[in-house]
C-alpha cells in the first residue's frame, strides 16, 4: 500500500517541472505547492495535487482497510488527455465524459418539469375562472 500513490506523485512532479512557476519564475517545486503560488499552477497540476492528497489520506483511512487505496494510474490520465474525455481522479465514472452530448447553443433547452407543472396549473385556473364567469352570466361555456 505505500506504493499505491507513486504514479500520481510522479505525475504531479512531472506537471510541476513543466509548469511556469518552476520553468519561468524559477521557484522550487515545494514553493509552488504552497500559497500564494499554488493558485498560479495550471488546473491539471492543482487536480493532481488534490488527488495526491486524497491518495495519501486514503492510506490511513480505516474505511478502506479491506479493499486498500485504489489510485488512478498515470496512463489513464494520459489516455483521457489524448481522447479528449474528461477524467476524475477517484470515485468511479468520469465526471465529464459522456453526458447529454455537445451543443452549439442554437437549440432550445428542454423545459424544466416545474415550469411544465406551473403551466398546467395556470391553464386549469384560467379554465375554472372562465367557467365561473360564464356561470355568473347565466350562459354555458
Amino acid at each position: 500500500m505505500p506504493s499505491s500513490c507513486k504514479e500520481i506523485r510522479a505525475a504531479l512532479a512531472q506537471c510541476l517541472q513543466e509548469s511556469e512557476c518552476v520553468m519561468v519564475q524559477r521557484h522550487s517545486a515545494a514553493d509552488c505547492l504552497r500559497p500564494p503560488l499554488v493558485d498560479e499552477l495550471p488546473t491539471k497540476c492543482q487536480q493532481l495535487k488534490r488527488g495526491f492528497g486524497e491518495c495519501r489520506r486514503g492510506m490511513v483511512d480505516m474505511r478502506k482497510r479491506f479493499r486498500g487505496n485504489q489510485p488512478v494510474t498515470f496512463r489513464q490520465l494520459q489516455d483521457a488527455d489524448n481522447t479528449g474525455d474528461g477524467y476524475q481522479l477517484y470515485a468511479g465514472k468520469s465526471a465529464f465524459a459522456g453526458g447529454r452530448g455537445v451543443t452549439d447553443g442554437s437549440g432550445m433547452a428542454p423545459p424544466d418539469w416545474r415550469e411544465v407543472e406551473a403551466e398546467k396549473e395556470r391553464a386549469a385556473t384560467a379554465a375554472a375562472a372562465a367557467a365561473a364567469a360564464a356561470a355568473s352570466k347565466g350562459t354555458k361555456p
